[in-house]
């Protein structure tokens, strides 16, 4: 199943109701939505601000990485939207 798992669209968006970036990935024809809250991306770029520039920069700075949390995340199935966790990463 996750062999598939494809990130052709670069675009993320701050979704400020849970504090996240919300981005897919596509399997197949199927897409599959992810979310990475803001606390991770703190985690993983301290001293991050909290404003919505610098939530999307650390996305994107950390991008290789959330991706691969997603892929991780995605395997463990379910449908819907995919919120990652600490244990993806």
């Amino acid at each position: 199943m996750t062999a598939s798992l494809r990130f052709p669209n670069r675009s993320r968006y701050y979704d400020p109701t849970r504090r996240a970036v919300g981005f897919w990935a596509y399997d197949q024809a199927m897409e599959a939505a992810f979310f990475v809250a803001e606390g991770i991306l703190r985690r993983l770029q301290p001293g991050m601000s909290t404003d919505e520039p610098s939530v999307l920069q650390a996305f994107d700075v950390h991008r290789d990485r959330i991706q691969a949390a997603a892929v991780k995340a995605y395997a463990r199935g379910g449908s819907g939207a995919h919120a990652l966790s600490d244990d993806d990463f």
